[in-house]
């Protein structure tokens, strides 16, 4: 049989935020029939704060879209704390030199990375999107999928590419393969909300008793997102309804001074609100037969890590080399192989994480302010590196 009479393999990729539009790029280009699925009934434009570090630069550059998500920048400048009145107590910029800190030189939004990575991706890839995966069933030769609108599809291979409670890896990882779930005891909450002139290009930083903290970050948008973090051993708070989700933010945060009455009274007003239960995935295995996953789905290292979105470009690159070269057994086991060292050593946080960096008591809070302007003005502050993890630099991606 000649090489244009073979079938291209088809691959389903679940997830359309970045590892998944990033799989379907290199997928697509080692000649695979890639269709990406996302339970969102649109593209999802919104989204924080993210960087690209490391080697996944060296993806962007194969991907040619280097330039374009410098271009798409935040503009942040660097991670500032302050006190109960904004004024300075430390800052960290960006370093002009390695463009790394807990800042990096490209730092853009969620939505912004992943239109571009969409946009890459031109006519090839096909994009279902309000639909999610209900039932899995796979056999020697492919694998069926059943979705919630009640289609089933068959496919050669399924990349898992969602997010850290995947429900379609649960529906594989079964038994031993069972992932782990490690809470860190910390809830993120994200919104959008309108600028002010007071607003700058820093990342503002405010950490107050009761392990909670307040930050500004700005945008490319005109506007500023903000984040509220607290520290609880309650669960269950990420699951609540955007209006419970309100009201227990203003009562943890009612006695906050600085820009948080601010961001309360903009919650309102937020249609993008997102609060996450920050919790760690370590699974024993990264793929079961046909089924792989990639990105948080099968690590997430939280932002505490600091190297997500690093990790799933680079693991996206990486697993399509592999299937470029072997078959997709040997590909799967020699992808989880070669990621897996990086994603042991992002997981590994430092002695004291997150809770360090968010204290109980005054005094703690003193402390670590205290802790934050030694740091930033001495040699100490390799004390942030983890937090700006360059994990793999010294490795070299495979070529396709």
């Amino acid at each position: 049989m000649s090489d244009d009479t073979v079938r291209p393999t088809r691959v389903l990729v679940t997830g359309a935020s970045i590892a998944g539009p990033a799989a379907a790029y290199w997928l697509d280009r080692i000649g695979h029939d890639v269709t990406v699925l996302e339970r969102a009934p649109e593209p999802r434009e919104g989204g924080q704060n993210i960087d690209v570090r490391g080697l996944a630069r060296d993806v962007l550059e194969r991907m040619d879209l280097l330039d374009a998500v410098r271009d798409a920048g935040t503009g942040e400048v660097g991670l500032r704390f302050v006190d109960d009145d904004g004024g300075t107590v430390a800052e960290f910029p960006t370093d002009a030199e390695t463009g790394d800190g807990p800042t990096a030189e490209l730092e853009i939004l969620r939505g912004e990375l992943a239109r571009l990575l969409r946009d890459a991706c031109g006519d090839r890839v096909t994009w279902w999107y309000g639909d999610h995966v209900t039932a899995l069933d796979q056999d020697e030769s492919s694998v069926t999928v059943r979705l919630d609108g009640g289609d089933a599809h068959e496919f050669d291979l399924v990349v898992v590419a969602e997010g850290p409670g995947s429900a379609t890896r649960d529906l594989v990882m079964t038994g031993d393969d069972e992932p782990e779930l490690d809470r860190l005891g910390m809830y993120c909450a994200w919104a959008t909300i309108p600028r002010t002139a007071d607003d700058d290009r820093w990342w503002r930083w405010m950490s107050v008793p009761g392990s909670r903290s307040v930050n500004l970050r700005p945008d490319n948008l005109g506007t500023t997102r903000a984040m509220l973090n607290f520290m609880t051993d309650e669960t269950g708070l990420a699951d609540r309804s955007p209006a419970e989700q309100r009201a227990d933010l203003r009562e943890r945060f009612a006695d906050v001074g600085w820009e948080a009455p601010r961001i309360l009274d903009a919650l309102d007003r937020a249609d993008d609100l997102y609060v996450d239960d920050l919790t760690q995935v370590k699974c024993p295995t990264w793929s079961r037969g046909r089924v792989v996953l990639l990105g948080d789905a099968a690590w997430c290292v939280t932002p505490i890590g600091g190297f997500g979105t690093s990790l799933a470009l680079i693991g996206a690159q990486v697993l399509a080399a592999q299937l470029a070269r072997a078959p997709y057994t040997e590909a799967f086991a020699a992808y989880e192989e070669w990621l897996r060292p990086l994603v042991d050593d992002v997981q590994d946080l430092p002695p004291g994480t997150p809770r360090v960096a968010n204290p109980r008591s005054r005094l703690g809070v003193a402390l670590f302010r205290a802790g934050t302007k030694l740091a930033a003005t001495a040699p100490a502050r390799a004390a942030f590196s983890k937090l700006s993890s360059d994990s793999g630099s010294d490795r070299t991606l495979p070529d396709l």
